[in-house]
């Protein structure tokens, strides 16, 4: 019997990006001889029990119905395998995973969380990003300088003011000359990795649209980038279904060492159209995750 895969997704809408790779990744598993289909998490008709494998590749709307999108995972958890597993996604859709990081000895960009109600502390020094604790695509992401407090501080009062909380980090300015490196990791092992420019330009409101994945580019690792994304990924809380796929994003610290800025376990797009020869072994890790 053929295994049965839902690619998980979601629907189009002006704030959400065309993942560009599903429909190859649909392809190829069907040429493998898998029953896979798109299907939107917030499907309503959708039997997850009916699938050998939900498998997250899309749902790019979820941080801003964070709560939905994670009660839906334990449903369907309850109803299928899910990669990567409820409790990963759970403890990844929050980027206070940062401080587990940290307190692991994993590099980290130094981050500080505002939540609605903390006194307004920022940076007076130096360049500094204010983004939301829960978020994806650079959305209420910007660059600010101390001279911008007032416009940074209306930023913060929008994110508080819908329940969110902020993150407060250095920008680190390598990211302008060295760009942000993603490692990609799937069934285990590395993928690929990639390269792409600084997402954040000076003056860029936070509630613009950004260019989430500007000049990317095929990159190969560094032994030392490799390094710290091992590390990143050995101190994730992961069950025993442990994770199918993984996405290390690393700039430069100030000391000119690799550092992660996120580490995406929910949703991170693969860039197969950048690495088409990845294809193949995306395909052999989600056929052996379906047969469990």
């Amino acid at each position: 019997m053929s295994p049965r895969i839902a690619l998980v997704t979601c629907r189009p809408g002006p704030e959400v990006a065309v993942d560009r790779d599903l429909p190859e990744l649909e392809r190829a598993l069907r040429e493998a001889g898998a029953d896979a289909r798109a299907v939107a998490w917030d499907d309503q008709d959708a039997d997850w029990s009916a699938f050998d494998l939900a498998l997250i590749r899309s749902t790019w709307d979820y941080s801003w119905r964070a709560e939905e999108f994670l009660e839906w995972t334990r449903k369907c958890q309850a109803a299928t395998r899910l990669a990567n597993p409820a409790e990963v996604v759970r403890w990844n859709a929050d980027k206070r995973y940062l401080g587990d990081l940290a307190a692991a000895a994993v590099p980290t960009v130094p981050t500080r969380y505002l939540a609605p109600g903390d006194p307004a502390d920022l940076p007076d020094a130096h360049d500094y990003v204010v983004k939301p604790a829960s978020g994806a695509g650079a959305r209420f992401a910007a660059r600010y300088t101390p001279d911008e407090r007032d416009t940074a501080l209306r930023h913060l009062e929008r994110m508080h003011a819908e329940g969110l909380t902020a993150m407060v980090q250095p920008y680190l300015r390598a990211v302008d000359v060295n760009g942000e490196r993603a490692l990609q990791f799937f069934g285990g092992r590395l993928l690929h990795a990639s390269r792409k420019g600084a997402v954040l330009a000076p003056g860029t409101p936070y509630d613009a649209r950004k260019v989430a994945h500007p000049s990317l580019e095929p990159w190969a690792p560094t032994p030392a980038e490799l390094a710290v994304a091992e590390r990143a990924l050995a101190a994730v809380p992961v069950p025993s279904a442990g994770l199918l796929y993984a996405r290390v994003d690393l700039v430069d610290g100030e000391d000119g060492r690799p550092v992660v800025m996120e580490l995406e376990l929910v949703e991170p797009n693969l860039f197969l159209g950048l690495h088409p020869g990845s294809v193949a072994g995306v395909v052999e890790a989600v056929l052996a995750a379906a047969a469990g």
